[in-house]
C-alpha cells in the first residue's frame, strides 16, 4: 500500500492511506542507510497484523528539512509577529536561507496585526520578492488570502514559540482544533504547545505541517550552507551577482561589488545584508565533512 506520513512520534509513523491512518514502524535498513522517514514522505508500506504496518520504501523527495523535520514542502511559512513575541529579522533570514537552499518557496506571515501591524517587518520583506501576508487569527485579516496561496500545496509553518502558528491553523480550518497556549507577558514568549511535527489535511491536495516552536536558531543546529552558495539564498541579491569585479566576491567589503552598490542605492534592505554577513561568518566555520 502507499500513503503519506502525517505524524512521527517515538519511533512510530502514522501513514494516511485514503480514509484510514495506519500506525507503522520503519525497517531498520533506513536507519542503517541514514535515511529515516520524515513527516511528508510518500511511502510504501505493508500490513503486519492488528492493523499495524511496516514502512518498506520511501519515495524520492523534492526536499527535506532537519528542523523542522519534514519532507516534500512547497512553502515554508515563517510566522513572524511584531507583537508579543517580537520577531528578530535575523531568525526569519536564517529560516528563509535554509528554505531557499532546499529549493522551497518562502512565505512571510506577519501575524498578530491586531496588536501591531508590523510595518518595519513589511518594509524589510516587501523588497525580497517573497510573498508577504499580514494576518490575525483574532480579526480574520489575511486568512482567506493565506488559504488561497496554500491551496493545492504542502506547507510547513515555523517560527518562535508563541507566534501563533496553531491559532492560524485553527483559523484556516477550524476542524483542526489544535491546542493553543497563552504567551507569557513577562517573558514575551509562548509555551511549546506543539511537541511534534504533524501534517494536517485541508483537502485532498492541501497539507499543512504544524511544527514545534523554537526559542532560537542554535548555530550548531543550522543546516550547513557553503559560504559560496549563501549568496543564492538571498533572492534580492540575484540581479546584482554578475556585476562584481571579482568572481569570488563575498559581497561584504570588496571594491566594485554590485551587491554593495545595490545596498547603497536602497535596492537591498540593510537588515537583510546584515543577516547575510552574520550567516556568511557562520558558513566560514563549517567543516567540509559537515556538508557530506
Amino acid at each position: 500500500m502507499e500513503g503519506i506520513i502525517i505524524k512521527a512520534l517515538s519511533g512510530f509513523y502514522y501513514v494516511a492511506a485514503g480514509a484510514e491512518t495506519v500506525e507503522c514502524r520503519a525497517r531498520g535498513l533506513f536507519r542503517l542507510k541514514g535515511t529515516s522517514p520524515l513527516v511528508g514522505d510518500r511511502v510504501e508500506f505493508s500490513i503486519t497484523g492488528q492493523g499495524k504496518g511496516t514502512i518498506e520504501k520511501i519515495y524520492g523527495r523534492k526536499n527535506y528539512f532537519i528542523r523542522p523535520a519534514v519532507a516534500n514542502v512547497d512553502y515554508l511559512v515563517i510566522i513572524a509577529p511584531a507583537a508579543i513575541p517580537v520577531t528578530d529579522p535575523y531568525l526569519i533570514d536564517r529560516a528563509s536561507a535554509i528554505a531557499e537552499h532546499r529549493g522551497c518557496k518562502v512565505l512571510i506571515c506577519i501575524n498578530k496585526v491586531d496588536l501591531d501591524p508590523g510595518d518595519s517587518l513589511f518594509e524589510i520583506y516587501s523588497t525580497t520578492g517573497y510573498k508577504v501576508i499580514r494576518t490575525s487569527a483574532v480579526t480574520g485579516q489575511g486568512i482567506e488570502e493565506l488559504r488561497e496561496v496554500l491551496k493545492g500545496t504542502t506547507s510547513a509553518f515555523t517560527g518562535n514559540s508563541g507566534v501563533g502558528k496553531s491559532s492560524l491553523l485553527n483559523a484556516l480550518y477550524p476542524g483542526f482544533n489544535i491546542r493553543v497556549a497563552e504567551v507569557s507577558q513577562k517573558l514575551g514568549r509562548g509555551r511549546h504547545t506543539t511537541r511534534h511535527v504533524e501534517l494536517f489535511s485541508m483537502d485532498d491536495n492541501t497539507f499543512i505541517a504544524d511544527t514545534p516552536g523554537f526559542s532560537s536558531f542554535d548555530p550548531e543546529k543550522m543546516e550547513p550552507i557553503r559560504k559560496e552558495e549563501l549568496q543564492y539564498a538571498f533572492p534580492e541579491f540575484e540581479p546584482w551577482l554578475w556585476g562584481c569585479r571579482f568572481k569570488d566576491c563575498s559581497h561584504i567589503k570588496e571594491p566594485d561589488c554590485s551587491v554593495l552598490q545595490a545596498l547603497a542605492e536602497g535596492k537591498i534592505h540593510p537588515s537583510r545584508h546584515s543577516s547575510y554577513i552574520r550567516l556568511f561568518e557562520l558558513a566560514t566555520q563549517i567543516k567540509e565533512w559537515e556538508l557530506q
